[in-house]
């Protein structure tokens, strides 16, 4: 790959990833709460993080082992993707019509590190969704760009989970009133309703 090729796959990686991660979401929600309480954050983030990278990882290599075992699997793939990417965008326009808000849960009360630990395992590795997105779309997704570029935009969606739990977490006292505006959330799913757009007539081409 030129050097061109791979800085324009590691942003394709980067805006699907962010796509799909930045949403109204129990994990996003605790994370928010939890950078707000400034309570574990960091064992909190590297957990979505790390998450992330992995399910990232093997939604690459795996959808990467089906098509070379069975080609005509990329041209199901690419379909299936291409659907899913649509249906995607509409749910997004939807969302941008109408907006919610994210809100961190309520309480005073101090967690112990394992009680936090133990939660956001849970809310991540026990949501379906997780699965339906990180693992098949995105590695549907980055079969379209071939060896090696599947992995850059691998990489690339990584990079995407890394800012994005940082910002939440990190950076929750300043980011909680912009999240706490319905206008904000209409920005954005309308931003990612379009994204969804483009990859999918991307994804077929």
């Amino acid at each position: 790959m030129t050097p061109a090729a791979v800085f324009a796959t590691l942003l394709t990686g980067i805006g699907a990833g962010a796509s799909l991660i930045v949403a109204i979401g129990a994990q996003n929600a605790y994370v928010l709460r939890q950078g707000l309480r400034r309570e574990h954050v960091l064992p909190i983030v590297l957990i979505c993080i790390v998450s992330d990278a992995v399910l990232i990882a093997a939604g690459v290599a795996g959808i990467g082992a089906i098509i070379k075992a069975a080609p005509i699997a990329l041209g199901i793939v690419r379909w299936a993707g291409f659907v899913f990417l649509v249906l995607y965008a509409l749910f997004a326009a939807r969302r941008a019509l109408r907006p919610e808000k994210l809100q961190a849960a309520p309480g005073t009360a101090s967690t112990s590190l394992i009680a936090a630990v133990g939660t956001c395992l849970a809310l991540t590795w026990l949501n379906p969704h997780v699965y339906l997105d990180t693992v098949l779309l995105l590695g549907s997704l980055s079969a379209s760009h071939g060896d090696p570029g599947r992995w850059v935009f691998g990489v690339g969606a990584v990079i995407a989970s890394i800012l994005w739990f940082s910002l939440l977490g990190f950076g929750a006292r300043f980011l909680a009133p912009v999240f706490a505006r319905p206008i904000a959330w209409r920005i954005l799913d309308g931003a990612i309703a379009v994204l969804m757009l483009v990859l999918a007539v991307l994804l077929v081409v």
